[in-house]
């Protein structure tokens, strides 16, 4: 291990050993975005139109997320925003994607994680374990913010969904994605956006497939106290019952917009992976 390496560990090791002596906790800011493989096709249809849908697609998967956390608990949710008023395009189209706001809480001494989510206006609680994903530690470094951050990646199997419009059907594909995280052990804690955690650190980036999500600002040790509870109300499942009521629920919309299908303009839309 050469002198610079050394001494950064010295440095890591330091700190997390002055925050032990205190109650730690911390506020984390993150932005999130998301691309959207968008194909749409009919005699209407131009390109400009297309990229106008595209857009709009992409400003409504660009959200940002609070994650407040002491040592062992976080809580993780979306911010709220003011909704904008519709406004229909020139070309007749506006998009837009009802998506639940979902809160998360983790608690990794527990191994255990809740999450409260609407689907379709009904409240569920899902309650299930904490399962550590098999990171792989890296070498290459990086600075974000303030804060030098090591690499970390995972591999997993995942689902994505195609939903087409002109059979009005979902299309499974599975597939192996590597997931990238960049942590920091300047902040000795092993939490992180979503579902992502385990880390010797706070993980500060994500790279999720089509998904990014960034720390853009970090608040240590408030002066007001933080308080973190578990997600409260909603019909209890767990994470496999979870999947099974979207999947139904998703059969369910496209039966009652299957019959509203407009002729001669058909799309594609991808989400996930």
């Amino acid at each position: 291990m050469n002198i610079k390496m050394l001494s950064i560990l010295i440095f890591f090791l330091a700190f997390a050993e002055a925050l032990q002596a205190q109650d730690f906790q911390g506020v984390a800011t993150y932005k999130s975005r998301r691309q959207v493989d968008l194909k749409m096709e009919g005699k209407n249809m131009t390109d400009a139109m297309q990229k106008q849908i595209a857009d709009q697609l992409k400003k409504q998967f660009e959200k940002t997320y609070t994650l407040t956390f002491d040592r062992n608990q976080s809580l993780y949710k979306e911010d709220e925003k003011l909704a904008r008023p519709d406004v229909a395009s020139s070309g007749g189209f506006q998009i837009k994607i009802s998506q639940s706001r979902e809160i998360l809480y983790k608690n990794t001494a527990a191994k255990r994680y809740e999450r409260q989510e609407d689907v379709l206006g009904k409240i569920f609680l899902v309650q299930d374990s904490l399962q550590k994903s098999d990171w792989q530690l890296e070498k290459e470094t990086k600075s974000i913010g303030d804060y030098t951050c090591f690499k970390a990646t995972r591999t997993e199997d995942v689902t994505s969904q195609t939903f087409e419009s002109d059979s009005m059907k979902t299309k499974d594909t599975t597939f192996t994605k590597t997931i990238t995280a960049w942590y920091t052990p300047q902040i000795p804690v092993s939490h992180g956006p979503a579902m992502n955690w385990g880390l010797p650190g706070l993980i500060l980036e994500v790279q999720d497939g089509d998904q990014s999500i960034l720390c853009s600002q970090i608040v240590l040790n408030p002066e007001d106290k933080i308080e973190i509870h578990a997600p409260e109300g909603g019909k209890i499942v767990d994470e496999a019952s979870m999947k099974a009521i979207q999947e139904e629920k998703m059969k369910e919309w496209i039966e009652r917009n299957s019959s509203n299908r407009e002729d001669g303009k058909t799309f594609t839309i991808k989400i996930g992976g």
